[in-house]
C-alpha cells in the first residue's frame, strides 16, 4: 500500500470514528429531545420573565409556584418546574439511555443512579457527567456480571443480580460524587468561560468554519451534543436563553444554497432544489442539502460565511433559544426563540440565508458555463443522468427504471430474498424516516406486497435487514454493523435513483 492510499485510509477511519462516537452522543440526547422541549416550553412560559408572567401578572401566583421563582409568606421558594426537571430529570434521561445503549434496561438504570452521585456532587447540571457515567456504569456492570455468568446456582439468580447492581450502583455512585462531579464541574466551568471569551471578543462567529464543514461530513454531533447542547443548557438556566442552541440549528445557511440552486443550479440538483428547500426549512432536515455541497465543495465558503453571519447577528442582538430546536426546522426555531428575541433570531435566519445565497449564486455562475458543457457532454454518472432524465420528464419510466438497474451492479446481479428494508443513519429519524417514506410509496406504487421499510440509527443495526440505505458517509459505518446485508448508498435521501433500482430488483424477484 502506498502512502498516499495509507493517509487516505487512516483519514477515512478516524472520520469514522468521529462519526461513531457523535452518533453515540446523539443516541443518548436524541430520544429525550422531547423532555427538553417541554423543559423548554416550561421555562419559556412559568420563568419570571416569562410569557405568561408578562401577559398574565394576575396570575402571578400560580406561574411562581411552577417557575419557582417568587418567595412563599414563610420566605421560602417554592420548588417549581423548572429547577428539578434540568438538574435531575433531563441529566438522569441520557444517563439512562447511555447505560441502555450499552447493557440494556439493566446497564440504563446503574447508570441512572450513578449519575446521581455526580450530579449531587456537582450541584450543576450535569449532562456531560451523564454522558460520561452513564455508559461507563453500564459497562462496569457489563464486565462485573460476565464474572459469573453462568455459575450461579439455579434459583438464585434473581437474589444475586439484583443485590449486584444495587451494590455496584451504590459503589459507582459514591465514586461519582467524590472524583468525576469535581472533574466534570472543573471541564463544564472551563468551557463556559472559553465561550464567554469568544463572545466578549467577538470571535463566536468564527465557530463556523468548523461547524459547517462538521456537519456536511456528518461530524456534527459530537460537537452539538457533546458541548453546545450541554453549554447551552446550563447558560438557558442561567439567563433564559442561550445562543449556542443556534450555532448548528439555524436553517437559514441550507436556505440560501438551496435558493442559489434554484435560480443559478443546473440538472438534477436545479430540479430537486424546490422541493428540498420545503423539506429542509419547514420540516428541520439539514442532511437534504448536504449532497448540494458535496457535489461542489467550493460551496462550502457559502455556508460558512451564511453561518457566521448569523451567529453575529445574534451576539449583537444578544439573542438566543430556551431550549434545544430539533429538528432545525424555522417553526421549532421560532417555537423555542425566548422572549424578546424573535427579532434577533429572525434577522439571523434572513441575513445568513441572504450572504450564503449571494456567495452561492457567484460560485454557481463562475462555473456555470462548465457545469453546462459537462451536462451537454454527458460527464455525469450514468446514475444521474437517469435521474435528470426523470427530472426533465416529471415522472417515473419503467424503461428508465430498467436502465437504472443494468447500471446498479451489485443489485443486479445480487439474487437474495428481499423482505425487509432499513433505512439508516446517526440518529434513526430525520433525514432516513423520509428516505424510508419515498421508497415505501415507490414500493405501494409499484404493487409490491411481503416487504417492509422502517428507519433506524447506525448504532441499532443488527443483521436482521435484507438491504440497508444509508448516505454514502455512512456506509462504511452500517457495513460495519450488518456486514451481511445489502447496502445501497444514496447521495440524497429524498432523490435518488437507487431507489428506483431497489424498486425493479423487488419486481424481478
Amino acid at each position: 500500500m502506498t502512502a498516499e492510499a495509507t493517509t487516505a485510509t487512516q483519514q477515512k477511519g478516524a472520520r469514522v470514528g468521529v462519526q461513531r462516537f457523535g452518533a453515540f452522543l446523539s443516541g443518548m440526547v436524541m430520544p429525550n429531545i422531547p423532555a427538553f422541549i417541554a423543559w423548554g416550553l416550561i421555562t419559556s412560559l412559568f420563568i419570571q420573565t416569562g410569557w405568561l408572567n408578562e401577559l398574565f401578572p394576575g396570575g402571578a401566583e400560580i406561574w411562581s409556584q411552577l417557575g419557582g421563582w417568587a418567595l412563599t409568606e414563610d420566605g421560602e421558594a417554592p420548588t417549581g418546574l423548572v429547577g428539578p426537571m434540568i438538574t435531575y430529570l433531563l441529566p438522569l434521561l441520557i444517563a439512562f439511555q447511555g447505560g441502555k445503549m450499552i447493557y440494556d434496561t439493566r446497564g440504563g438504570v446503574v447508570g441512572a443512579i450513578a449519575t446521581m452521585g455526580v450530579i449531587v456532587g456537582a450541584g450543576i447540571p450535569m449532562f456531560i457527567g451523564a454522558m460520561i457515567m452513564g455508559p461507563l456504569a453500564a459497562w462496569v456492570m457489563k464486565k462485573v456480571d460476565s464474572i459469573w455468568d453462568g455459575k450461579i446456582r439455579a434459583g438464585f439468580e434473581m437474589l444475586v443480580n439484583n443485590f449486584s447492581a444495587g451494590i455496584l450502583a451504590m459503589i459507582l455512585a459514591i465514586a461519582g460524587f467524590f472524583t468525576i462531579a469535581p472533574i466534570i464541574t472543573w471541564l463544564t466551568e472551563r468551557l463556559g468561560e472559553g465561550v464567554d471569551f469568544l463572545v466578549e471578543a467577538g470571535l463566536l462567529p468564527l465557530a463556523s468554519i468548523l461547524i459547517e464543514p462538521a456537519k456536511i461530513l456528518f461530524l456534527n454531533n459530537a460537537i452539538n451534543q457533546g458541548v453546545l447542547t450541554p453549554l447551552g443548557v446550563a447558560q438557558s438556566e442561567e439567563a433564559g436563553k442561550s445562543i449556542l442552541f443556534l450555532l448548528e440549528a439555524n436553517p437559514g445557511p441550507g436556505l440560501g444554497l438551496l435558493l442559489a440552486f434554484c435560480f443559478f443550479g443546473v440538472g438534477v440538483a436545479r430540479a430537486s432544489a424546490p422541493g428540498a428547500v420545503i423539506i429542509q426549512f419547514f420540516g428541520g432536515i439539514h442532511e437534504i442539502y448536504f449532497p448540494y455541497v458535496l457535489a461542489k465543495p467550493a460551496l462550502i465558503l457559502a455556508v460558512i460565511g451564511g453561518g457566521a453571519t448569523g451567529v453575529l447577528t445574534n451576539v449583537i442582538f444578544q439573542s438566543g433559544l430556551v431550549a434545544p430546536a430539533s429538528p432545525g426546522s424555522i417553526f421549532a426555531i421560532l417555537i423555542m426563540t425566548a422572549q424578546g428575541s424573535h427579532l434577533g433570531v429572525i434577522l439571523s435566519v434572513i441575513l445568513s440565508a441572504a450572504v450564503t445565497f449571494a456567495i452561492a449564486a457567484a460560485i454557481l455562475l463562475a462555473s456555470r458555463k462548465k457545469d453546462l458543457a459537462a451536462e451537454a457532454s454527458g460527464a455525469n454518472s450514468f446514475a444521474d443522468a437517469v435521474a435528470q432524465t426523470e427530472a426533465n420528464k416529471g415522472k417515473k419510466s419503467d424503461a428508465l427504471s430498467g436502465l437504472a438497474t443494468q447500471a446498479s451492479g451489485g443489485l443486479a446481479t445480487d439474487t437474495r430474498q428481499i423482505t425487509n428494508i432499513v433505512f439508516a443513519c446517526d440518529a434513526g429519524m430525520g433525514s432516513s424516516a423520509m428516505g424510508a417514506s419515498v421508497l415505501r410509496n415507490k414500493i405501494k406504487k409499484a404493487g409490491i406486497e411481503g416487504v417492509t421499510v422502517k428507519n433506524v440509527s447506525i448504532a441499532n443495526l443488527d443483521n436482521t435487514p435484507d438491504l440497508i440505505v444509508t448516505h454514502q458517509d455512512l456506509t462504511d459505518r452500517a457495513k460495519l454493523k450488518s456486514p451481511e446485508a445489502i447496502h445501497v448508498s444514496v447521495e440524497n435521501f429524498m432523490n435518488s435513483p437507487r431507489y428506483e433500482e431497489v424498486v425493479a430488483r423487488l419486481s424481478n424477484r
